[in-house]
């Protein structure tokens, strides 16, 4: 069984690196993929370009088992919709479980994702979520999703697609937007992103780290 997060990546820091880390362990997943977003449909630009995005990506999981960066959304002159994205995975693991990692806060605004329910179709759902965190989400996608939940992982093995599974993990509270405004003023970003990815921004002179 495969996984997807997708994300900005602007830049990795480690509560990125924790997430895929926890479902990969707690799950058993045979591999983890980061996909680093191409052309978001709804959000601003990002500073760093694809190719700096990617290189931190790659020297954040260097040397983590089962921890592989995808390119994949970066080479196509396309918005880059989950579902497309998933798609692409699916024609090339034609009968493995795929699952797609999404934060709860995502999940609670799913119903305005391009053709959120052919997700279901394509991937299991993974929601990530601190202990004890209540999710609140729209009535329509509560519908539709609360029959696919599962509480059994398991179960995740057993078909290619079409379950919910919230998993709880602990809560790091890391943003990438501030990360940049530490580093745009002149504060410490060490530990809040891998050592190997706080040297190159350094270095790179990157988010006008001083």
């Amino acid at each position: 069984m495969i996984a997807m997060l997708g994300g900005s990546f602007d830049p990795v820091h480690v509560g990125h690196c924790r997430v895929a880390i926890e479902v990969r362990d707690q799950l058993q997943i045979d591999q983890v993929r980061l996909i680093p977003c191409g052309q978001p449909p709804h959000r601003e630009q990002f500073i760093a370009t694809a190719a700096q995005r990617l290189q931190m990506l790659e020297l954040a999981v260097a040397d983590e088992p089962a921890i592989v960066v995808d390119d994949r959304e970066l080479r196509l002159n396309r918005t880059s919709y989950t579902v497309y994205t998933l798609t692409d995975l699916r024609k090339e693991f034609v009968q493995q479980p795929i699952c797609l990692i999404i934060g709860v806060d995502a999940y609670q605004q799913l119903a305005t994702w391009c053709r959120w329910t052919q997700l279901f179709e394509l991937a299991h759902l993974i929601v990530v979520q601190r202990p004890g965190y209540q999710v609140i989400t729209s009535t329509v996608v509560a519908q539709y999703t609360e029959q696919r939940r599962i509480s059994n992982p398991q179960q995740l093995f057993q078909e290619r697609s079409g379950m919910l599974y919230f998993l709880e993990i602990p809560a790091l509270d890391i943003s990438s937007t501030r990360i940049k405004q530490l580093a745009a003023t002149g504060k410490s970003i060490r530990y809040l992103v891998p050592d190997a990815v706080y040297n190159w921004i350094r270095d790179n002179q990157m988010y006008q780290m001083r």
